[in-house]
């Protein structure tokens, strides 16, 4: 079993590794990287619901359980919310006088 020092040394790691990556992003790249990663966000989503399973038939107690309900909810708003931002933003790019591909 990993220490729980470990899990927040590797989170903090990673968070700080992504806001250096993310920085050296030119912004005329952020829409295409953002649908990119509304993908894998996905994988996020798959991720929390197995771990929330984990934790439920493992006999885990409440607060994990708890937390990995927080995950889905906090991973699929994540995930719905890239999505409809970069809806919107491809609307932004779409002619007047042209029928759109898909209705908002």
């Amino acid at each position: 079993m990993l220490s729980p020092l470990i899990l927040i040394l590797v989170f903090v790691v990673s968070t700080v590794l992504g806001y250096f990556i993310i920085r050296q992003v030119p912004s005329l790249l952020h829409t295409p990287l953002m649908s990119g990663m509304n993908a894998l966000s996905g994988v996020t989503v798959v991720g929390a619901i197995a771990a929330t399973g984990i934790a439920m038939l493992s006999g885990g107690g409440v607060m994990s359980q708890v937390a990995g309900c927080a995950a889905i909810v906090l991973a699929s708003v994540n995930v719905f919310g890239g999505f409809g931002v970069t809806h919107r933003m491809l609307m932004m790019f779409h002619k007047k006088g042209r029928k759109p591909i898909c209705k908002n």
